[in-house]
């Protein structure tokens, strides 16, 4: 195995919360390694919303900026590259790419996010971040007043349906199978008039991304304008698992409140380990995390 460089840290994840991460810690003069795939879960959203300075520009721009006033800071590196797999062998990690590269540093900050698992529902992946969308803060003010679905059953259509209620009040509960609400729930859903579907949709009908049909097994159709959707998702990168990093009921990895994984040395930020799924968090976290690492590494250098 050929080592390139050694680094302070490496941070597997080059969006919001890693390029956060490495600001923190370019800023302390740590030699940090960034590594990135190219492929952030939002590259379809249009628009970036509910981030002070910043909103309403598109994702892309966003990161191109922070990129920008990252790399001015001489001790931080960025690649371009998919980080494939790592170990630790005693207090030094080693991450591996896809390119046959390997580097090692003493602490490693996963900034990876999560995979959304789309649904078998045809023209919904094409949607997804555009039209269907996931957070009411990021999205809903710019679908407010219009006619909304609502793709989830249970605890999570219940926990969407007063804020998306809050910004329409043209909405249907679309539960895609039969609805799993408890009775104080369906009461609640009746008493502002929120329509329950459970028929299985089969296709979302749009066009270059904009929803303007729902169509049903059965062969029936409705016209929406968007629609909000609870997805199941899966760890972006399997490495933390690997390294040892639990991951708690929901499928998050496992953090403290500063951000440290059940691995020393290990660090998570963003996505991949907070629920509330936002840009402004992302930052906030990886902000956190470059300041722990270093107050890490400087007690250790101490």
């Amino acid at each position: 195995m050929q080592t390139t460089n050694n680094f302070d840290v490496i941070i597997v994840g080059g969006s919001y919360a890693g390029l956060a991460a490495a600001m923190s810690l370019g800023r302390s003069l740590r030699k940090v390694l960034v590594i990135d795939s190219g492929k952030p879960c939002n590259r379809q959203t249009p628009h970036s919303h509910n981030f002070l300075t910043q909103d309403g520009k598109t994702p892309y721009e966003i990161r191109e900026i922070a990129k920008t006033q990252v790399l001015a800071y001489k001790t931080v590196s960025f690649i371009e590259d998919k980080a494939d797999s790592g170990f630790k062998n005693e207090d030094t990690f080693f991450i591996s790419t896809e390119t046959g590269a390997t580097f090692s540093a003493k602490k490693v900050v996963f900034a990876t996010g999560i995979k959304d698992i789309m649904p078998n529902i045809k023209g919904f992946a094409e949607c997804w971040g555009i039209s269907v969308v996931h957070c009411p803060y990021c999205h809903g003010y710019e679908i407010r007043h219009k006619k909304t679905g609502i793709i989830a059953n249970g605890e999570r259509a219940y926990h969407l349906a007063p804020m998306v209620n809050n910004l329409t009040k043209d909405i249907c509960m679309l539960t895609n199978e039969p609805a799993t609400f408890s009775s104080e729930q369906l009461s609640k859903l009746r008493e502002n008039n929120l329509a329950i579907v459970e028929k299985k949709i089969v296709e979302v009908e749009h066009e270059n991304g904009s929803v303007n049909t729902i169509v049903f097994e059965d062969g029936s159709k409705e016209k929406y304008d968007a629609l909000y959707a609870a997805l199941p998702f899966v760890q972006h990168s399997d490495i933390p698992v690997n390294l040892g990093c639990e991951l708690n009921e929901e499928g998050y990895i496992q953090v403290n409140a500063m951000y440290q994984t059940t691995v020393e040395g290990v660090f998570a930020c963003g996505d991949n380990a907070i629920k509330m799924r936002s840009l402004a968090n992302s930052i906030a976290s990886g902000t956190m995390v470059g300041a722990v690492v270093n107050m890490e590494l400087a007690k250790e250098q101490f």
